[in-house]
């Protein structure tokens, strides 16, 4: 299968699963910890989302968040990722700093 039919294909399972509630899982590899992205907004983030989370041995949750796009908020699902020995998952948040609200991401830390 092509590359390109892969990714329509799971878009299109992403979008079905978005609009009907269902839950897909994933896998991600990341190498070395990631990031730290910051985003500063005018407005203030609505509350986050309710998720089910199933404790799942070895993996870790990274949990959804309001994501800054195109001139608002939009959810984005979490999802699990391997546990990293060594290390734990520090979460993002949202951080208000005056009238601004800064999006600090999550990242691993040792």
């Amino acid at each position: 299968m092509k590359l390109n039919t892969r990714l329509h294909s799971l878009v299109f399972v992403s979008l079905i699963a978005g609009t009907t509630g269902c839950f897909v899982d994933g896998q991600a590899t990341v190498e070395g910890p990631a990031p730290v992205a910051t985003v500063e907004v005018d407005v203030a983030p609505p509350p986050p989302e309710q998720e089910v989370v199933v404790v799942r041995p070895g993996m870790v949750w990274i949990g959804g968040h309001h994501e800054w796009v195109g001139g608002r908020y939009v959810w984005r699902r979490g999802y699990y990722e391997r546990e990293r020995r060594g290390y734990r998952w520090e979460p993002g948040r949202w951080e208000r700093r005056g009238r601004r609200h800064v999006w600090i991401g999550g990242h691993w830390r040792r």
